[in-house]
């Protein structure tokens, strides 16, 4: 095991992919030369060289449909979109390209794609560099999507998708990006795509989270063990395909559930994590599930109002002690 930051822990997964396949190549704006907006990319080019190791014009859709064309024809692309907010200018070449071609041609053609991109959130990035927007691609037939919140995770996760036949977004966090972590020296440590984490054990509640909010849902079952409260925390880790299985078991075992999320609410993966649980768990809830949420609004530039906007532990606390009171969120 080493101690590594997650910006590090993606740079080596990089390394450690372009090293073991040579079908491997990457495209993004800033990925080559200046090593990536953000470091990530820093040193593959000069190890790897130009062809693998490719900037792009200012063009989300251009090299997202490049990548999605090379990916048709043998090769293994890893295209950085720079904030998770631009995703949306490429969302055709994902969603009625990439994610549909297998289908549409009978399995002649496999897309095997890995889409990186970083959200902003916490970081005063403001209303277009910090949405969470996993609820839109997670709904896509055809693409997977992930995001770790971990260094471990993040590097497991980055190398599945790299390996996996399908297209995969992997989602990064801006937040973490110097939060530092043990993560296993093997290079074939992978996670597994669809699999999620207990990371915390507990009976009387399951907060579900992913990605930034893995922290907070961390530091709230902190608190709550203190006040005699056994909050088990779930880390997602795959946002589609959802690991329902795991779900379903911790909320037999706990019978309430408090799903922690950056994503404003309408429409979102904890949306469909309260739905399973209403439907298939129903016989296991013992209170209404609650979803701890931002409010229906852009993400506010000024600190004091994100910090305001974005929940935190003490959020989560109170929505856990609501369902064990009995009380709706």
């Amino acid at each position: 095991m080493s101690t590594v930051k997650y910006w590090q822990a993606v740079n080596s997964a990089l390394h450690e992919e372009l090293e073991r396949d040579d079908s491997v190549h990457l495209f993004g704006e800033d990925v080559g030369v200046p090593g990536g907006p953000f470091a990530a990319t820093r040193g593959l080019r000069d190890r790897f060289g130009e062809w693998r190791v490719r900037d792009t014009p200012i063009s989300e859709s251009t090299f997202t449909g490049m990548a999605v064309g090379a990916a048709m024809a043998g090769l293994r692309p890893v295209a950085e979109v720079m904030y998770f907010d631009f995703i949306t200018l490429a969302m055709d070449q994902l969603v009625n390209q990439a994610a549909k071609m297998s289908y549409m041609s009978d399995g002649a053609f496999a897309v095997p794609l890995t889409i990186r991109t970083l959200c902003g959130g916490h970081r005063g990035s403001g209303p277009q560099h910090s949405q969470s927007l996993e609820g839109w691609l997670a709904a896509v037939p055809g693409l997977k999507v992930v995001w770790g919140g971990t260094p471990a995770d993040a590097k497991g996760l980055l190398k599945a998708a790299i390996r996996d036949d399908d297209p995969v977004i992997v989602i990064e966090s801006l937040s973490l990006w110097t939060r530092r972590g043990e993560v296993p020296d093997d290079p074939d440590h992978l996670v597994p795509i669809g699999a999620g984490l207990i990371r915390r054990p507990g009976d009387d509640v399951t907060l579900v989270c992913w990605g930034d909010t893995m922290p907070s849902a961390m530091e709230a079952a902190e608190s709550l063990a203190t006040r005699g409260v056994g909050a088990e925390v779930l880390d997602l880790r795959t946002l589609s395909p959802l690991d329902e299985a795991l779900i379903l078991r911790s909320l037999a075992k706990t019978g309430r559930l408090v799903v922690v999320q950056d994503a404003q609410g309408p429409c979102s993966v904890g949306s469909e994590v309260i739905r399973l649980a209403a439907t298939d768990g129903f016989a296991s809830l013992r209170a209404p599930a609650a979803q701890v949420r931002p409010p229906f609004a852009p993400v506010p530039f000024a600190p004091d109002l994100e910090r305001a906007y974005y929940p935190g532990p003490d959020d989560v606390v109170s929505a856990a002690l609501g369902t064990i009171e009995g009380k709706r969120a």
